[in-house]
């Protein structure tokens, strides 16, 4: 039999393939590294109508954090939640006088990592004013 020639698109077509097998195969063990650091994580996210209320409590969850040796992640501000409202100004006439409110909610998340039960329990004993909203979940 006569021998097979190439011609060079049929070459960079079979480059190209075996460049993406490489590729793939280098994906998939940088994703099975295994996290052996991190064991449990504490997620807070802290919500309030007004900032200085709500960076004042974040402040001291993160101070009561740090004071039992805990690592702490944050706090990272989320976007503020914004709740437009539009009402008429009269009650029957003038449909074109209307009035806009707005209600902003500021957030805030927190991490802190492998969190022992002292952390636990300094943290529910808290006293924190009462315009915050806090969700605390374990991962």
């Amino acid at each position: 039999m006569p021998a097979k020639t190439t011609t060079k698109k049929e070459k960079v077509v079979t480059e190209k393939k075996t460049a993406v097998k490489k590729v793939a195969v280098k994906k998939t063990a940088v994703k099975s590294a295994p996290k052996a650091d991190v064991i449990s994580k504490l997620r807070i996210r802290v919500r309030a109508y007004e900032y200085k209320i709500l960076d004042l409590s974040v402040k001291q969850i993160i101070d009561t954090a740090l004071r039992y040796d805990a690592k702490v992640l944050g706090p990272i501000p989320l976007p503020t939640e914004i709740k437009k409202y539009t009402v008429n100004r009269a009650s029957f006439v003038f449909k074109n006088a209307r009035e806009q409110f707005e209600m902003r909610i500021h957030k805030r998340l927190i991490d802190i990592l492998n969190p022992n039960p002292k952390i636990m329990e300094a943290l529910t004993n808290m006293s924190l004013p009462s315009g915050v909203n806090i969700d605390v979940k374990i991962i």
